[in-house]
């Protein structure tokens, strides 16, 4: 078990937590599970913000699997779906503070 987890503790705060380590600019984590056919209150949908000097000089590629790195144990288990926009601060300026939205939810009805 993620030794940052407890009973009160978020899916959400554990990957809050996790990405400090990228001294983030930035940092942006929401919870995108109501968008999809998961049970009420579920945290397995994510779409992550990210703003970093560290992702200077990487490809998107390289920047996305250092995240997935720092995220393996929950990508194991709890997460099922992580949107990530990777940027450094440079790049997050020249976009004005923008990501884009999450794409509409494709795996099956919300009943």
């Amino acid at each position: 078990m993620n030794p940052i987890m407890n009973s009160g503790t978020t899916v959400k705060s554990v990957i809050q937590v996790k990405l400090r380590r990228f001294a983030p600019t930035h940092l942006e984590v929401v919870n995108e599970s109501f968008m999809h056919s998961v049970p009420e209150g579920a945290e397995s949908h994510f779409n992550i913000t990210l703003v970093s000097e560290q992702f200077a000089g990487k490809t998107l590629v390289a920047r996305q699997r250092m995240v997935n790195q720092v995220l393996a144990e929950e990508l194991a288990g709890t997460i099922h779906a992580l949107a990530l926009h990777t940027l450094t601060p440079d790049e997050w300026f020249e976009n004005g503070g923008q990501t884009p939205d999450s794409p509409p939810c494709l795996g099956g009805s919300k009943s």
